[in-house]
């Protein structure tokens, strides 16, 4: 049996976290794993070594930005697609975060349809 594609969400929202964990969970089958700051999610992606990232980018201690250029810093965590997912507009921050290595740019609220056309457009299969 395959196993079950791996999603790193990364926010310091627990309802955040929790609501697209759940979503990515029940009803489109991922596994996600859960990180709640910048730092931490650095870790998770070296640790965990998912398929894909979600990453907010108004975290605490390191921004979503910067644990972004980490993980693509790491050549162990280089390979793995980011999609960040924030409340910022795209206008002010999208460009710093696709030149952090982010493969696409979600502004909050996202319809769930097109976040997980987004996750399939980028997730190895």
């Amino acid at each position: 049996m395959a196993r079950l594609k791996r999603i790193l969400v990364v926010d310091d929202s627990y309802d955040s976290r929790y609501i697209l964990a759940v979503i990515l969970d029940r009803s489109r089958g991922y596994e996600t794993i859960e990180a709640a700051t910048g730092s931490e999610a650095i870790e998770k992606a070296i640790s965990e070594k998912p398929d894909l990232i979600i990453m907010d980018l108004g975290l605490p201690g390191i921004s979503g930005v910067d644990a972004t250029r980490a993980i693509k810093d790491n050549s162990s965590t280089a390979h793995i697609p980011i999609i960040a997912h924030t409340v910022w507009p795209a206008d002010s921050c999208k460009a710093e975060a696709l030149n952090a290595g982010m493969v696409d740019y979600l502004e909050k609220p996202v319809p769930m349809q097109l976040m997980t056309n987004t996750i399939e457009k980028f997730i190895a299969h």
